[in-house]
């Protein structure tokens, strides 16, 4: 059995969603598999941690272990009898399942389940209850965070990624894919019980901070730097895009802040399919080291044109 997922992570039954999760990538990043080759201990250890986040890293999980509905594991347990007995409340059977009766604190417990692991476990017979071995329930959902870099959520693509029972999925990332967004892989989760379904893996997608890109909406945004003479006089420059480098036109006497823009090389609207553009901010910098000709070319021309250099207040 589990051990108390809070201990595991090393949080308090206080922390926050934010808490937990920051917690849960530090853990990880020490103790992952690829960064312990051949340590068992290491690699148990990687397994608890991924196990108690899969059940704080989900609100509603982490809600019903709170309320004692589930356990370490994420199975459903009894939260308690009321006079000592499983039957001291008296139970009614309605529908498909039963009812309590004079039962206090029973909310949310799945009294199918309990009976058929009384009546039911190890092949028996059928219990007082006829047919009870027989109960099926779906298998826990998995929950995992997955990193993509700007590009990925912009043209698709197909990443790995690695649970902490050694267990790696491929996972397709569809164009135009938000930050937050959800993928679910069906099936692929835990088993089910008595046969039951097997339970799903929910993948969050986080995009990575891009070096160079920052994303408004479906629109991305650059700051492009040019040489003096290209400002000056006009010139085509290189210019970086998510599908690679393309040659911009910088018109004649641009200046520092002029903006630019590259239609249709933006990020991906993902309500309409469609993509937005790219726009470059123009940065004048000057070359390094010092340039002695430019520097003469400039104290020439403040002498001729003082007007120029003069601020405007």
């Amino acid at each position: 059995m589990a051990q108390d997922p809070y201990q595991e992570l090393g949080v308090g039954r206080g922390a926050s969603a934010d808490e937990i999760r920051k917690a849960f990538r530090k853990l990880a990043k020490e103790l992952h598999p690829d960064r312990n080759p051949g340590d068992a201990k290491s690699e148990e250890r990687f397994k608890r941690v991924s196990a108690a986040f899969d059940i704080l890293g989900d609100e509603e999980k982490k809600k019903k272990f709170d309320r004692g509905e589930i356990d370490a594991d994420g199975r459903e347990a009894p939260r308690g009898y009321p006079g000592g007995s499983p039957f001291g409340g008296g139970f009614r059977r309605e529908g498909a399942g039963f009812r309590a009766e004079g039962a206090e604190g029973m909310e949310g417990v799945n009294f199918d389940d309990i009976l058929g692991e009384m009546f039911g476990r190890g092949g028996g017979g059928a219990g007082p209850f006829g047919g009870a071995r027989g109960f099926q329930s779906k298998g826990a959902d998995v929950r995992a965070r997955l990193e993509i870099d700007l590009e990925d959520a912009i043209k698709g693509a197909v990443r790995r990624i690695t649970f902490g029972d050694g267990k790696t999925l491929e996972v397709s990332i569809p164009k135009g894919a938000a930050d937050g967004q959800t993928l679910r892989l069906r099936g692929q989760g835990h088993p089910g019980r008595n046969g039951g379904a097997a339970g799903d893996v929910l993948i969050e997608l986080a995009i990575r901070r891009h070096p160079v890109f920052r994303a408004e909406g479906a629109d991305l945004h650059m700051d492009l730097p040019i040489s003096v003479p290209d400002a000056v006089l006009g010139a085509k420059v290189d210019a970086p895009t998510p599908e690679g480098v393309v040659a911009l036109t910088v018109p004649k006497g641009s200046n520092s802040g002029a903006r630019l823009r590259l239609k249709g090389r933006g990020g991906v609207d993902p309500e309409t399919g469609r993509r937005g553009d790219l726009f470059a901010h123009l940065v004048v910098t000057l070359p390094e080291p010092e340039d002695d000709h430019l520097i003469k070319l400039a104290e020439r021309w403040r002498k001729e044109r003082p007007y120029v250099a003069k601020r405007k207040d």
